[in-house]
């Protein structure tokens, strides 16, 4: 009896971990294509208007330094987001706790949650174990993650570099035949920006080149591990983001490349000014080759080297002073 309930741990184990495995290598490019991060200044808890390039609304901001101050910031007729709230341990109180309680004991004796069954409630009692530690797992994983302390900067990280796309040289325009930065879709000449756009700051073709580049460079960064380079053209708080994707990637023992990252389509959504400081919130469409691999072996997990796919992505640059534009947000269209 106890060799078969060690046997059905054994399984259920390597179940939960190939589950939280295959969970986790979804991950991939800069925030995984699901998240929304960054800051931009006191708009951060707005939604940012519509473009061309992405009609729709915005997924609002999960992680930021900026405190939400509630919904009387948000502009008037926008869904009014949530500052995302750490997750903690405990399940409940009163019978649920007891039940756990109970339940965790038997498992820990060999005899599992419905150790005393047979047939159909033995296999859903299996089933159930299996997801209990499927959410345990995640969940230490992620309060673990939180637990790690604030990044440290560009110092202590080695990667190996990897190849891609060339950036475009700073004096080209490299708007693309589809548009590009500044174009849209409805045929106004590059640096122009859109009827109705609220852009206090005047960006002109030099701003949407910069933009573009940093699209590139951001990525390719990213996919190479440079740590110094992310803190060069990010933002601190966006540079510590992504060097904690890195990090995690690491601690899987995965890698994400990222390769061929072409801008197909991109138009501007509000730029402003807050005091000595411009931002600049931008829509874009653009195609990768984004593949996560095994580190040690190079099997690939995630994505196709030979398709590229296409991302839609709202943007948001910060230029302090004078200085160059620095990535500031990132959010799903």
């Amino acid at each position: 009896m106890m060799k078969i309930a060690s046997r059905r741990s054994r399984i259920m184990v390597a179940l939960a971990a190939a589950l939280v495995f295959a969970g986790s290598a979804a991950e991939a490019r800069v925030g995984g294509g699901r998240n929304s991060f960054g800051s931009r200044g006191a708009r951060t808890w707005d939604a940012p208007p519509s473009t061309n390039t992405a009609p729709g609304t915005a997924a609002p901001i999960q992680r930021s330094q900026v405190p939400n101050q509630g919904p009387a910031l948000n502009r008037p007729g926008m869904p009014a987001p949530t500052t995302a709230q750490p997750r903690r341990f405990g399940f409940g109180t009163g019978l649920m706790a007891g039940l756990l309680g109970a339940g965790l004991f038997g498992l820990l004796m060999g005899h599992g949650f419905f150790g005393g069954l047979s047939g159909l409630a033995s296999f859903l009692g299996l089933l159930l174990q299996i997801g209990l530690v499927v959410f345990l797992v995640s969940l230490a994983m992620k309060w673990f993650r939180r637990r790690q302390p604030a990044y440290a900067g560009p110092q202590g990280y080695d990667r190996t570099v990897h190849g891609g796309s060339s950036v475009p040289p700073a004096g080209s325009r490299g708007l693309g035949a589809l548009g590009g930065l500044g174009a849209g879709l409805g045929g106004a000449p590059a640096g122009a920006a859109r009827p109705g756009v609220r852009d206090e700051v005047g960006i002109g073709d030099r701003d949407y080149a910069a933009f573009e580049r940093s699209l590139i460079d951001v990525q390719e960064a990213y996919s190479r591990g440079d740590v110094a380079r992310l803190w060069a053209i990010a933002t601190p708080e966006m540079a510590g983001y992504m060097q904690e994707e890195l990090n995690d990637n690491a601690a899987r023992g995965v890698v994400n490349t990222v390769s061929n990252v072409r801008l197909l389509q991109g138009d501007l959504a509000e730029a402003w000014r807050e005091g000595a400081t411009d931002y600049a919130t931008v829509a874009m469409r653009y195609s990768l080759v984004d593949v996560t691999a095994e580190k040690a072996t190079g099997r690939v997990i995630e994505g196709d080297p030979a398709r590229p796919v296409e991302a839609t992505e709202i943007w948001t640059f910060r230029r302090d002073q004078g200085g160059p534009w620095k990535l500031s947000a990132i959010q799903q269209a």
